[in-house]
């Protein structure tokens, strides 16, 4: 090998394994992001409800609940939970059930 292959060769073994602790580096930053955006959808989906049970639940401010306002609540929290499941397992099914652009190149 001559000198000025050893040259490239090292330097293509070092801009490699940079381009690898990159491509590592990229990958955490996502996952860091997708797990900042999961924590945000999160938050909006407790305020989105707890407006939405607040609303249906009181009609004027008090200094205790009652029990029929806690169990308004209850039900109006419970249900809101059944219903974003549901949306959610149906969302699911239907990603699966739609072919992948590239598979349906491929047919």
């Amino acid at each position: 090998m001559k000198v000025s292959e050893l040259g490239r060769a090292g330097v293509d073994s070092t801009s490699s394994s940079s381009a690898a602790g990159l491509g590592l580096v990229d990958l955490q930053v996502q996952h860091s992001i997708e797990v900042e955006t999961q924590k945000q959808r999160f938050q909006q989906l407790v305020h989105q409800m707890m407006e939405l049970c607040w609303e249906k639940c009181m009609d004027k401010p008090v200094p205790k609940l009652d029990s029929w306002a806690e169990a308004c609540f209850v039900n109006c929290i419970e249900r809101f939970i059944d219903t974003s499941q549901f949306i959610l397992n149906r969302l699911e099914q239907t990603q699966k059930s739609k072919p992948v652009f590239s598979e349906s190149l491929s047919d």
